[in-house]
């Protein structure tokens, strides 16, 4: 009845009704995933000391580098499921799931190691200087030696669980963490409570990531009998076919989370040279920024069992109609919200921290930010349907232009000709040319799959 239930979801409903079911949780669940983030930011803006804020922000480069390892094994090993599960070969599916778990607890273990080893180089990599080093190193403490391995694990399992359509579960478990982590915020951080700072924030984001993962690791048992999703060690092993299959889609996606990290600590080293009003602020409005940029990419997330599944059974037309539908009424929404974000910058910010030096930092950073946000969803979208289909390096090369050959040099460029502000800009450049490019791959990619050619 289940399996039914799954090949109903991919091959048979209505296309609104397919995505919806697909992309709302994961949707949801990136909102919460923003909140959570933002609570860090807020609950400790409340202290009003900027040091402690600039430790949150200065921190985040490491934490978005969590991401390559959840994007190689997690977007890899989701893509590979679900072109399996499109192509009935369901023991690839099994032993694809658990090849990506075992990875993925791996890697975390060896990326807290790692930092623990070498926390005062990375302190100085991020741009911290005397003011804010230990206030960040507290914060790395928790979220990175101590949490890695429940935070990576935590993305991965919500990947694979949602690459047979069980996009509620995948978000239920995600979004478990999240709302414990914004409850346990002004516990952890205020005066009123512990008074930890930005320690206490790290230390609830630390325990939120272990009752998500617990979520997880209870959902498998009880649909242990109906589920594809397999962590039983007796599956875990390095065939060929799984292991190239995965690494041909999460190698790109990895690749381009790393330079993703690498363009946000020059953004931060760039910034820290202002002080920390100015680190402060850019934190702020960069959280702000990923609301709808979370909402682009949950969409982009969400359908992309829908994509894998029904470009694997052959069904160009229903994977066409999926991506054209979200295209559709995504680009006019975050129209919307780029207006939106212009003309109210300065009350999203002041909402954060009530420093009248932050705010006007902040709502400088904000305009410039809101005005790649449409580009930007075009070209997760398309950067979606290359790891679904398995194009991982078609996404490698967006990686590659959005940020050596784009981002990373205006920062260079407009930091030098509008000191500061021009920063915020540098995004903007790079979606504007990528937008573009994603709306001629994605043409040349249907007028391909419609002769019937290979990609």
């Amino acid at each position: 009845m289940e399996q039914n239930q799954k090949a109903d979801l991919f091959e048979r409903i209505p296309i609104s009704r397919a995505v919806a079911q697909l992309a709302i949780p994961t949707i949801l669940s990136s909102l919460v995933m923003v909140l959570y983030n933002m609570a860090d930011t807020y609950f400790v803006g409340m202290i009003n000391n900027p040091v402690q804020n600039a430790a949150v922000a200065l921190a985040a480069p490491v934490l978005l580098a969590f991401n390559a390892v959840n994007n190689l094994f997690g977007v890899g090993s989701s893509s590979m499921m679900s072109r399996a599960l499109g192509s009935k070969d369901y023991e690839t599916v099994r032993r694809s799931s658990a090849f990506g778990f075992y990875s993925a607890l791996f890697c975390g273990v060896f990326f807290s190691i790692l930092c623990l080893i070498f926390c005062a180089p990375l302190l100085v990599l991020l741009g911290a200087d005397e003011a804010t080093k230990e206030a960040t190193g507290n914060y790395l403490y928790w979220t990175v030696i101590c949490g890695a391995v429940p935070a990576i694990l935590n993305v991965v399992f919500a990947y694979m669980v949602r690459s047979e359509g069980a996009s509620f579960h995948a978000s239920a478990g995600t979004m478990s963490g999240c709302i414990l982590n914004i409850i346990l915020d002004p516990i952890f951080i205020l005066p009123q409570g512990l008074n930890m700072g930005a320690a206490g924030a790290g230390l609830a984001t630390f325990i939120s990531n272990c009752v998500a993962c617990l979520y997880f690791f209870v959902l498998l048992y009880a649909r242990r009998k109906t589920t594809f999703v397999c962590i039983h060690p007796r599956k875990f092993g390095f065939h060929r076919t799984i292991v190239l299959g995965v690494c041909a889609v999460g190698i790109p996606a990895s690749i381009q989370n790393l330079l993703n990290v690498t363009g946000m600590t020059i953004l931060n080293n760039f910034t820290s040279s202002y002080g920390a009003n100015a680190v402060a602020a850019m934190g702020i409005s960069q959280k702000i920024n990923m609301i709808p940029m979370q909402v682009a990419l949950g969409f982009s997330q969400g359908i992309m069992p829908l994509v894998s599944y029904n470009y694997a059974s052959g069904n160009i037309k229903r994977m066409k109609e999926g991506i054209f539908f979200v295209a559709k009424l995504m680009l006019p929404a975050m129209a919307v919200v780029t207006v939106f974000y212009y003309v109210g910058a300065g009350a999203l910010i002041r909402a954060f921290m009530k420093n009248e030096s932050i705010i006007a930092h902040g709502t400088q950073f904000l305009r410039g930010f809101c005005l790649g946000i449409t580009f930007m969803c075009m070209d997760f979208l398309a950067v979606g349907v290359f790891q679904a289909i398995g194009l991982g390096k078609a996404a490698l090369v967006f990686a590659l232009l959005r940020k050596i050959a784009l981002e990373i040099p205006a920062l260079y460029v407009l930091n030098f000709l509008f000191p500061l502000y021009g920063l915020a800009y540098a995004q903007f450049t790079a979606e504007f040319v990528l937008a573009v490019a994603a709306v001629v791959m994605l043409r040349w990619i249907f007028k391909k799959l419609q002769r019937g050619e290979r990609l």
